[in-house]
């Protein structure tokens, strides 16, 4: 039976480098993972690269809220490793989607 993890985001990142700059986004991305380290509301972000093109990065998120992911956005929001970041983006998707459990931080007792 199905049934919704109500409360949490979950989300996948699909990022496309710009020729060759795949392994520095995906650095860049690492550095902003460790830089949730002490975040809270944040309870995952896992940084991926696709096995068969290096120049695309997959970020899975886990948020205990909306207002956590809305908080943290608040944060980086104009910042300069945004923007280096985004420099390095040939497309950016961003896949929300609804939690349903499993094993890891989302499948813990309420």
């Amino acid at each position: 039976m199905l049934r919704r993890m109500p409360g949490r985001i979950s989300r996948y990142g699909r990022s496309l480098a710009k020729p060759g700059l795949g392994g520095e986004l995906a650095e860049r991305l690492l550095a902003a993972a460790a830089g949730l380290e002490d975040d809270p509301g944040c309870e995952l972000y896992l940084i991926h690269r696709q096995a068969d093109d290096p120049d695309v990065v997959w970020v899975t998120e886990l948020w205990r809220s909306q207002a956590d992911l809305e908080a943290s956005q608040q944060r980086i929001r104009g910042s300069a490793e945004v923007a280096e970041v985004m420099a390095l983006v040939a497309d950016w998707q961003m896949i929300e989607l609804d939690l349903l459990g499993g094993k890891g931080p989302a499948a813990a007792p309420q």
